[in-house]
């Protein structure tokens, strides 16, 4: 088992292969994956603004560029 302070040396292509074995192996069991209350208010709110037009829906490759440039 890697330990924080290994995890924090290690390089980013290796973070990201920890990252999607990570997510591979959640997705193999999506019913281990607790219910986020939280995370299913943030979504119906988030539709909600949709529907009543005080947000608008963004092409995916402009969200992307916008989201590059904050950080």
């Amino acid at each position: 088992m890697v330990n924080m302070v290994e995890l924090h040396s290690l390089p980013a292509l290796d973070k990201l292969k920890i990252i999607e074995a990570l997510w591979a192996d959640l997705a193999n069991d999506e019913y281990s994956i607790p219910n986020l209350t939280w995370y299913e208010e943030d979504l119906l709110k988030t539709e909600e603004m949709y529907i009543n037009g005080s947000i608008e829906a963004v092409d995916w490759q402009q969200a992307k560029k916008e989201l590059c440039s904050q950080f």
